[in-house]
């Protein structure tokens, strides 16, 4: 399982385009996404976790992938946000 905080992720369309740009590169992927917790989750991949933040770095935003043993962020995948429907 990855977790990302995506603290630029602010609607629900920012939630489509993360979607559709990890199904591009993991089609059978499960994702649970929490726009309140700006957390997304990916399991049911063999992809990693940088593979899966470079998908969503390069749909424009700025995934920090997420220690699930200790629930820290680690900024290994930097910023990329290009801005949003809402700015």
């Amino acid at each position: 399982m990855n977790t990302f905080e995506v603290n630029d992720m602010t609607c629900g369309h920012c939630v489509g385009v993360i979607t559709k740009a990890v199904k591009a590169v993991a089609p059978g992927a499960d994702l649970h996404i929490d726009l309140a917790t700006h957390r997304v989750t990916i399991d049911g991949t063999e992809l990693d976790s940088v593979r899966l933040g470079k998908a969503i770095k390069d749909a424009g935003f700025s995934p920090m992938a997420v220690d699930s043993v200790v629930g820290t962020s680690s900024s290994a995948v930097g910023p990329a946000h290009r801005g949003c429907c809402c700015g």
